[in-house]
């Protein structure tokens, strides 16, 4: 059993190898590749050196399952290539999640999407995972009819350039090198991903597409994102009208009792999710929930996670977890 992991120095890639190690899956060859500037530097992973290789040179080891996460242009460029060689690809970036073809997958979600011949699965964006986690089994009980969000998004979304700018003008340094168009210390920016001509931005849009791909919905939504000046973890206010009535009680049962998701809810004791508790944890946090009195059907919550763990790295290798227990590779 062969894992590689391309783009293994950044953000997520750095991410996604404590992942492999903490959730201790069986494989006995680790292949790493990155861009050609850190080809040939070592990486440590269960105390052992590993050498970075390229893209390239990982296709040609052909490893069983490449989980990759270095950028759409990457995986358009080499997913195929490794899917031609019998690899499972498991794509972080946005470059496979609009083919219909490809499954979009949260494996508490919609794991069965996947089936043998499905060489390249996309993981979907961070704040649609992060969202549907607590959405999703609503959703399975009460229908939801539309969704309003509001995102929260730290700098870690936007990978080391994000860091680095808010790092670099905390010290009133100015960035070499920006994440953003504007300052983000001390600053909110309602902007993520390029605007399209309908005036929203990328990010939004995923949101919309991703969210009835992984359901098999055609639930109405929309967005807006808003990045924030905190290191990691994504917070995102969600309004929800359902088509059938629900009773508050059973809401929290129904998702204290979903695997990932934990359940933090008691307003008058300040108990409600923050980004700093989330921090490299798995887990989904939902608080702040309460009935939407403006709508006969409506409910809010406020849902927080490690955008990069779950939002990315571990939702990668729960796919990867799931595809050698169910397809014997």
């Amino acid at each position: 059993m062969k894992i590689a992991v391309i783009g293994a120095t950044g953000v997520v890639g750095q991410k996604m190898l404590q992942v492999l190690e903490e959730q201790n899956l069986s494989f006995d060859e680790l292949i790493v590749a990155a861009s050609e500037k850190s080809i040939g530097k070592k990486i440590l992973f269960k105390d052992k050196e590993y050498t970075l290789m390229s893209v390239e040179q990982a296709i040609e080891e052909c490893p069983n399952i490449a989980i990759f996460s270095a950028g759409a242009g990457t995986s358009l460029k080499y997913a195929k290539k490794f899917a031609e060689r019998g690899t499972y690809v498991i794509d972080n970036s946005s470059a496979w999640r609009k083919d219909m073809e490809v499954p979009l997958v949260v494996p508490e979600i919609n794991a069965s999407d996947i089936n043998i011949n499905n060489h390249i699965i996309a993981n979907p964006n961070c704040t649609t995972i992060c969202m549907l986690m607590a959405v999703a089994p609503l959703h399975k009980r009460y229908k939801v009819k539309r969704l309003v969000i509001s995102t929260y998004q730290s700098v870690s979304g936007s990978g080391q350039k994000g860091l680095d700018q808010l790092a670099c003008e905390q010290r009133g340094v100015t960035s070499d090198n920006p994440a953003y168009p504007h300052q983000i210390h001390e600053n909110v920016i309602p902007h993520g991903g390029d605007f399209s001509e309908t005036g929203y931005t990328a990010e939004e849009d995923k949101l919309v597409f991703e969210t009835n791909k992984i359901l098999h919905s055609d639930i109405a939504v929309t967005a807006t994102v808003v990045r924030v000046p905190v290191y990691g973890g994504h917070s995102e206010s969600v309004n929800i009208e359902f088509e059938q009535q629900f009773d508050l009680d059973e809401v929290k049962e129904v998702l204290s009792n979903t695997p990932g998701v934990k359940v933090y809810d008691n307003p008058s004791e300040n108990i409600y999710p923050m980004p700093i508790m989330a921090y490299d944890k798995d887990e989904v946090f939902v608080g702040r929930i309460r009935r939407d009195f403006s709508i006969e059907k409506g409910l809010n919550l406020w849902v927080v996670s490690d955008n990069i763990r779950k939002g990315a790295a571990t939702n990668a290798v729960q796919i990867a977890k799931y595809i050698i227990e169910n397809f014997k590779i």
